[in-house]
């Protein structure tokens, strides 16, 4: 197995709370030296959250505000400016403040159906529904995407560039489960294969390390690995042990892991040992060699911490870097 990450490695999920985007970032780099990530920053309004931000990217696709969010618009306006903008001096900061980084980094957007869920067209239902849609909406992705981390790159030149793909929409639009406009009727359900091929289009084009990160129940581990993902991020407490065949056989096909397992909004943290447990627990389970987990296994907080206060942050993310040293150190502790 070679992952690019450093033997007892943890890293964040994605949102911080604040607006401040240099010291969200050099609070990453202090605290997850072997695997920091570009924070995002949804408090400060439209274009900083998930899918305002990732919106942004697309090629040739412009969207706005509604009441009901996000909707695809006939010409750019103010919104799609505003997304463009907080990226933009999030990465003039990510350039400033880490620009000779060496190691690699992780950056995060959204992935394209928990995207085409959340993106209404201009009748007001979901993109999702409509398969056209979604294909357009790929390859404006594809393409918006590869060119976000080329710019990353030319930011980061010394930097091995890892690129998270959120999807915690993908198991409702599998399931048939995502609500219509109108509230009274549910989306029929997308087919695996081309649930897959959309995916692996989007993960093909950013030319990056690939981890699809799903923090909802019933997790696809196979088709997400069949998309090309090279790792799976979870929140561990929602994984199952009816899960346990398709974890083992993504263990055993080299994939790593990103487990969740340090709750994202402020609570009393519980002694280190009780923190790495869950993660021990489930590995021996399985079976797996456990001088094998702090190569496989990435700690990180459950999901986003855009809920927190910056105080239990820091803390959230120094317990997540401990847990992972100590699965790595001292896996039988």
């Amino acid at each position: 197995m070679d992952f690019p990450w450093e033997a007892g490695s943890a890293t964040g999920v994605g949102s911080y709370p604040g607006t401040d985007s240099a010291e969200a970032l050099r609070v990453v780099l202090g605290e997850l030296p072997r695997l920091p990530h570009l924070p995002e920053l949804p408090a400060r309004g439209p274009g900083a959250d998930l899918i305002g931000r990732t919106a942004g990217l697309l090629v040739d696709l412009a969207v706005h505000v509604e009441p009901s969010g996000w909707r695809f618009s006939d010409r750019p306006g103010r919104d799609t400016r505003r997304s463009h903008d907080h990226l933009g001096r999030d990465l003039d900061v990510l350039e400033e403040v880490a620009g000779g980084h060496d190691g690699p980094f992780k950056i995060q957007v959204c992935g394209p159906w928990t995207l085409a869920a959340a993106i209404e067209l201009r009748n007001g239902e979901r993109a999702l529904k409509d398969p056209g849609a979604v294909r357009d909406l790929t390859v404006s992705l594809a393409e918006g995407i590869a060119g976000h981390v080329a710019d990353v790159r030319r930011r980061l030149p010394h930097a091995e560039l890892l690129v998270q793909f959120d999807e915690p929409g993908l198991p409702a639009a599998l399931a048939g489960t995502v609500p219509s406009a109108s509230g009274f009727a549910r989306l029929r359900p997308i087919e695996a294969p081309i649930a897959e091929e959309t995916l692996r289009q989007v993960i093909d084009a950013a030319g990056a390390f690939p981890i699809v990160h799903c923090c909802a129940p019933n997790v696809p581990y196979r088709l997400l690995r069949g998309a090309g993902a090279k790792a799976i991020s979870v929140d561990l407490s929602l994984v199952p042990q009816r899960d346990d065949d398709a974890v083992g056989e993504t263990i055993d096909a080299g994939v790593g892991l990103l487990l969740g397992v340090v709750p994202g909004t402020d609570v009393s943290l519980p002694p280190l040992q009780a923190t790495a447990t869950p993660v021990r627990d489930l590995w021996q389970r399985l079976g797996f060699p456990i001088a094998q987990l702090g190569e496989q296994v990435v700690v990180t907080p459950s999901c986003g911490l855009a809920g927190a206060s910056p105080s239990y942050v820091r803390a959230a993310l120094k317990r997540c870097q401990e847990t992972a040293r100590t699965l790595h150190e001292a896996p039988d502790a």
